[in-house]
C-alpha cells in the first residue's frame, strides 16, 4: 500500500491520467513481488519489449547511484561556500535526486537520473553569490523561476522545437562528446589524468594509491566486459572499494547529521527578490536566469540524447519516445529543488552507466531514486565508496560510448566539421552546452554559405543566433 501512495502522488504530480496513475500504483506494488510474464510491473515498464529483466534494472539502478553518489558529499561542499547550511544541503540533495529520479521513472519510464547539476551549482555559489552578492534565498528563487519557465516552454512545445531542429549527425557526436567528458571526468578523479600550468592536463602521478586502485578497478571491469558478464561495472566498483578499504586506501570519516537540518533551506527562496523587489539588483537577476535557463536547457538535451541513444530508446526517425513526459519531468524536478535548497536539478550524464549496466527501462531510475532517498539517512558513509572505484566505470563507459560516432558520415565536411566542434568542445570546456552550441552554430554557417538555408531553418538559425549573442555577450563580460 506504501508504494501504491507514492506512485499516486507522483501520477498526480505528472498529470497522468486517472487510468495511469493506478497502473502505476499497482506496477509500484509489484516491484517488491516481482513479475509474472503478464504482470503490471512487466505492462508498465516494457521490459520484454525493451529486452531487459528486473535484475538487470536492479543492478542497473545501484551502477547509477554509485558513479552518482559522489554529489551527496560534493553538492554540499559547493554550496556552503555560498553561506548555505552544509547539513541541510546534503538532505536536499538526497531529497530532490531521489524525488527528481523516481519522477523520471514512473512518467517517462527511461533509465535517466537526476540530481543538482555539476557547473551549475558552481555558478550558483562562486558567480552568483559570492561574485555578484545575491543573498542565497535570492539565488534559489532564481532557480525556481528558470524552473517555471521551463515548464511553460515544455508546455508551448518549444524544447521539443529545438531538439527536433538538431540534425542527426550532431545527435550521434554528442553521444560521443559525452562519452569523452565522462571519461575525462573518471580519468581526473583516479588521479590518471592531473592539470598542469604548462600545458593544462598531464600524466598524473601513477604511484598515487588513488590512481593505482582506480587502473586496478579499471582492469577488472574491462575484462568483465569483455566476457559479457551481466553487471560488471557494479562487480568493478564493488571489487575495488574492497580492495581499496583492504590497502588503507579510503579514508573513512563519518559526521552523521540531523534529517530536520534540510528545514533551514526548505521553502527559504526569496521570489520577491528575484525581481527585484527586496534588492533593486535589476537587470543582474535576468542576466542569472537567463544563464539557468540556458545552460540547464542545453545540457539537459545532450545528455538525453546521448543516453537515450545509447540506450537504443530513440526511433528509426530519430525521435525520442515519450519527449514531451522526459522533458516536463525535468522542469518539476528543478522547481522541487529549488523549494527543497539545492541549485538546479538536471538529467546526469553518468545515468550512461547504468544502461551500460543493463538499464532500458524507468525501474533503473526508481532504483536510483530510492537509494538516494536512503542516503538522506546515511550520507556521509557514501564516502565508503571511493573516488578511484567509481572511476573506471565513467572511464569504460566512456570509451563505449563512442559507437555512434561511426555513423557520421566525417568524408562530407558539411557535416563532419559541426561534428567534431560538437565532439571535441564538450569535453575540451567541460560543458554540454558549449560543444552543442559550436556544433549547431557552425551546422547553420556552413548551410548558410553553400545557399541550403530553407524557411524550415528558421529554429536552427534562430539558435544560432542566439549562441553567438551568448558568446559575445560571455566574452564583453
Amino acid at each position: 500500500m506504501r508504494y501504491a501512495c507514492v506512485a499516486a502522488c507522483f501520477g498526480y504530480a505528472c498529470g497522468m491520467s486517472e487510468f495511469e496513475r493506478q497502473d502505476a500504483a499497482y506496477s509500484s506494488q509489484s516491484i517488491a513481488a516481482g513479475p509474472g510474464p503478464d504482470s503490471l510491473l512487466e505492462r508498465r515498464f516494457e521490459l520484454s519489449a525493451r529486452g531487459t529483466t528486473l535484475r538487470a534494472e536492479i543492478l542497473a539502478g545501484v551502477t547509477t547511484f554509485l558513479t552518482m553518489a559522489y554529489i551527496v558529499l560534493v553538492n554540499p561542499a559547493i554550496l556552503g561556500q555560498a553561506g548555505m547550511p552544509v547539513a541541510a544541503v546534503a538532505a536536499a540533495t538526497c531529497l530532490a535526486a531521489g524525488f527528481a529520479s523516481i519522477l523520471m521513472g514512473l512518467n517517462a519510464n527511461v533509465p535517466l537520473a537526476l540530481a543538482p547539476g555539476m557547473g551549475l551549482n558552481a555558478y550558483f555559489s562562486f558567480t552568483v553569490v559570492q561574485a555578484m552578492h545575491v543573498p542565497w534565498p535570492v539565488a534559489l528563487g532564481c532557480v525556481f523561476v528558470s524552473g517555471v519557465a521551463f515548464l511553460l516552454l515544455t508546455f508551448a512545445g518549444v524544447r521539443q522545437l529545438i531538439v527536433a531542429a538538431i540534425p542527426p549527425h550532431l545527435f550521434a557526436a554528442v553521444a560521443g562528446g559525452i562519452g569523452l567528458f565522462i571519461a575525462l571526468i573518471g580519468l581526473k578523479n583516479a588521479g590518471i589524468v592531473a592539470t598542469s600550468p604548462a600545458t593544462s592536463v598531464t600524466l598524473g602521478d601513477l604511484h598515487a594509491p588513488g590512481a593505482g586502485l582506480a587502473l586496478f578497478g579499471l582492469l577488472v571491469t574491462a575484462a568483465l566486459t569483455a566476457w559479457r558478464v551481466r553487471g560488471a561495472i557494479l562487480i568493478g566498483i564493488v571489487a575495488t572499494s574492497l580492495a581499496g578499504w583492504a590497502l588503507g586506501v579510503v579514508a573513512f570519516k563519518p559526521q552523521p547529521y540531523d534529517l530536520s537540518a534540510i528545514a533551514q533551506t526548505a521553502f527559504h527562496l526569496d521570489l520577491a527578490g528575484v525581481f527585484g523587489l527586496s534588492g533593486g539588483r535589476g537587470l543582474g537577476l535576468f542576466e542569472i536566469l537567463f544563464v539557468f535557463l540556458f545552460v540547464d536547457l542545453f545540457d539537459n538535451i545532450g545528455t538525453l540524447v546521448g543516453v537515450t541513444r545509447r540506450a537504443g530508446l530513440i526511433a528509426g526517425d530519430g525521435r525520442i519516445p515519450k519527449l514531451n513526459r522526459i522533458l516536463l519531468t525535468d522542469s518539476i524536478a528543478t522547481i522541487f529543488g529549488s523549494l527543497a535548497g539545492t541549485s538546479t536539478v538536471t538529467s546526469y550524464v553518468e545515468s550512461a552507466a547504468g544502461v551500460q549496466a543493463g538499464g532500458r527501462t524507468g525501474l533503473t531510475a526508481i532504483v536510483t531514486g530510492f537509494l538516494f532517498l536512503a542516503a538522506m539517512f546515511a550520507a556521509p558513509y557514501a564516502q565508503l565508496v571511493p573516488l578511484a572505484a567509481t572511476a573506471p566505470a565513467l572511464i569504460l563507459v566512456g570509451a563505449l560510448m563512442m559507437a555512434p560516432l561511426a555513423d557520421i558520415a566525417w568524408d562530407d565536411p558539411e557535416i563532419a566539421i559541426p561534428a567534431f566542434l560538437t565532439l571535441a568542445l564538450i569535453p575540451l570546456t567541460f560543458s554540454i552546452a558549449n560543444g552543442l552550441a559550436f556544433g549547431i552554430t557552425a551546422y547553420a554557417l556552413l548551410k548558410l554559405v553553400r545557399g541550403k538555408i530553407s524557411r524550415r531553418d528558421w529554429l536552427l538559425l534562430a539558435l544560432s543566433t542566439l549562441f553567438v549573442a551568448r558568446f559575445v555577450w560571455l566574452s564583453a563580460g
